[in-house]
């Protein structure tokens, strides 16, 4: 169990900061939708709502931070433990994880919109496109360091068992 926890919240780490890669590359420097800055304190406004993040001053990326990086470990050991059960199956790490994003990305707005007001659209298509994309970039590299880290066959997907099995077959 010390071990799924460690796997997970590593992996929650690097996708925390993977996830904070893409918001820069796309949500900055493509969509324009924030300043660079913006990035470590959006948690706050989406949580607490814009005023307190203004009120608070400084103290928003803190925060902001706090609650990025928590919830990211949170996911990441919630994915480490259920991990197991799909690798019996033969499933790929990372095929998991694009459900897992959405499942993930899903969840987390619901909870957003209940505790606050201040958030984007969620019903706009372009809204939800941007939000798969973006813990898209979170959930696969955390399945990678989950995968890696908890060990098992490299090779342990549907696809490639299928294909030795084509492979062994025609010999």
């Amino acid at each position: 169990m010390r071990m799924t926890l460690r796997a997970g919240a590593a992996g929650g780490f690097v996708g925390a900061v993977i996830i904070w890669i893409y918001e820069a590359l796309i949500w900055v420097g493509v969509q324009h939708l924030m300043p660079l800055a913006g990035i470590p304190r959006n948690a706050t406004g989406l949580v607490f709502g814009k005023a307190f993040q203004e009120a608070i001053g400084i103290w928003s990326y803190m925060i902001g931070t706090s609650i990025h990086f928590v919830f990211a470990a949170a996911w990441g050991i919630l994915f480490a433990m259920l991990w197991p059960y799909f690798r019996r199956r033969g499933f790929e790490a990372t095929f998991i994880a694009l459900f897992y994003a959405m499942f993930a990305w899903i969840v987390m707005h619901v909870a957003i919109m209940i505790a606050s007001t201040n958030h984007p659209n969620y019903y706009d298509p372009n809204v939800i496109i941007g939000g798969f994309m973006s813990h898209f970039c979170f959930t696969v590299p955390l399945a990678l360091v989950v995968k890696r880290m908890l060990g098992g066959p490299q090779s342990d997907s549907l696809v490639a068992s299928a294909l030795s099995t084509v492979l062994v077959q025609k010999r």
